[in-house]
């Protein structure tokens, strides 16, 4: 696992728990917030935002991710995420936002969450394992 030292990891967990007071979530009403930590050492939070049409909701992990390409580039690379919301749910970032995430990650990111019995910290390789890659041809 990476060097993330568990006060980071705390503090961060707590950053995510604040972005959940932000959240849109008039429909299900599960307010999720994510923090991302950054290796040049900044913290960028985000919150799920939801739409009546439920295809169009943005999870908080991606809006996390989007609002620090759209103010800082693409360069910052991810090594620390933590996601929870205000229910206290078990909660790991969905499929669609691992996907998003495992382009911005250094390979020894880590990712945090609500598990059924507490805080689960891991590996974000061993949350996604097989991420789908471009492969330009070859001939």
């Amino acid at each position: 696992m990476s060097a993330i030292h568990p006060d980071e990891l705390e503090q961060l967990r707590r950053a995510a728990q604040e972005a959940t007071a932000r959240a849109y979530a008039p429909y299900s009403r599960f307010h999720v917030g994510a923090a991302l930590l950054f290796d040049d050492g900044s913290v960028v939070t985000g919150c799920n935002v939801e739409n009546i049409s439920y295809g169009l909701t943005s999870c908080a992990e991606r809006n996390a991710l989007f609002r620090s390409v759209s103010e800082r580039g693409p360069r910052p690379k991810i090594v620390a995420i933590a996601v929870t919301n205000a229910a206290g749910a078990a909660c790991p970032p969905c499929g669609a936002c691992r996907q998003v995430m495992s382009e911005f990650v250094t390979e020894d990111a880590v990712v945090t969450f609500p598990g059924e019995g507490g805080w689960e910290t891991m590996p974000f390789a061993q949350i996604f394992p097989r991420t789908f890659r471009f492969v330009p041809e070859t001939r």
